[in-house]
């Protein structure tokens, strides 16, 4: 098996069920033979890929929202294979398609297929996030997009919390937006990074970056870099709510929101603990994972990807 395809049928709001057919002609006209799963499932497109992995598959190529996307990653670096001699290949067949638009993966389908054949590949970072489960068992996850907490992760949360929402896209998100942040209040949250003793703060909430984009194109972390070994945080302070819904939420989609002077910009760190008495949310690349105390690790250099440099 040299290619495993993953499809999610209810990927590209809804319609990846009917588009396969046109992806499986093309698929298999640059690869050749593929050994091909739908997911049914949460937790389909972690199983599939690691069994893909353990019997030599050279790639994985994704027509799922980044959701799958990450499911097949956390599939790679729990395979017990070293993840590097693979490649995964995100197709940009969701609605939000940030880990295509971080990669620089073509936005357009046939672009992204005709690529496939002679692309040169690269290695890339991904986050490694030990956290307490919504059940309240420790629990590990990786990510490659964003960890969020706080305020963006109730967001998120409720930004997918039904297939139609989901189906909405960006516009999901800023239908969410208002409602949380008139609820939320900032909560003191202890920081520590790398070795330094933790610290204090009271913040709305923040968002740890992998890749620059989240939220279907907004320029969440616009510093962030796939393969600088890296992690950049941007911590949203002691923010009003009115102030948070007017002047900082609005200018998340072109990353204006760096400027605001309650919004902090952290880089190159490579540990972040994270832990706060009051319950506080955890979102991993687009799905929450959990709560926190939560620590985030980056791992440099561990997932192949094309390279669209």
């Amino acid at each position: 098996m040299r290619t495993k395809v993953i499809v999610n049928p209810m990927a590209a709001k809804g319609r990846m069920a009917r588009r396969w057919p046109w992806y499986r002609a093309r698929l298999e006209a640059v690869l050749g033979p593929l050994n091909v799963s739908f997911t049914l499932r949460p937790g389909d497109a972690t199983r599939w890929t690691r069994a893909a992995a353990r019997h030599g598959c050279e790639r994985v190529v994704v027509l799922g929202g980044d959701g799958s996307v990450s499911e097949v990653l956390n599939g790679l670096l729990t395979s017990g294979i070293d993840a590097r001699t693979l490649t995964l290949w995100p197709m940009p067949a969701g609605t939000g398609n940030d880990s295509c638009r971080g990669l620089g993966v073509p936005l357009d389908p046939a672009e992204a297929i005709g690529a496939l054949a002679n692309r040169r590949t690269r290695l890339i970072d991904a986050m490694r996030i030990e956290l307490q489960g919504l059940d309240g068992a420790a629990l590990v996850r990786h990510g490659l997009i964003l960890v969020s907490f706080g305020a963006p992760a109730a967001i998120s949360r409720d930004a997918s919390a039904s297939r139609w929402m989901k189906r909405l896209g960006r516009i999901a998100y800023y239908l969410a937006t208002p409602p949380v942040v008139l609820r939320y209040a900032a909560r003191v949250t202890r920081i520590g990074i790398d070795n330094a003793p933790a610290e204090e703060r009271a913040l709305f909430g923040g968002m740890i970056a992998g890749l620059p984009f989240g939220g279907g194109g907004m320029r969440l972390v616009p510093v962030a870099r796939a393969d600088d070994g890296l992690l950049d945080m941007v911590e949203l302070g002691r923010l009003g709510r009115i102030e948070a819904l007017l002047q900082v939420m609005p200018k998340l989609h072109d990353g204006g929101h760096i400027a605001h002077p309650r919004v902090d910009l952290r880089q190159g760190m490579r540990v972040i603990r994270l832990a706060s008495e009051a319950e506080t949310l955890v979102d991993v690349d687009g799905e929450t994972a959990g709560r926190l105390p939560a620590t985030v690790t980056v791992l440099p250099g561990v997932i192949r990807v094309p390279d669209f440099r």
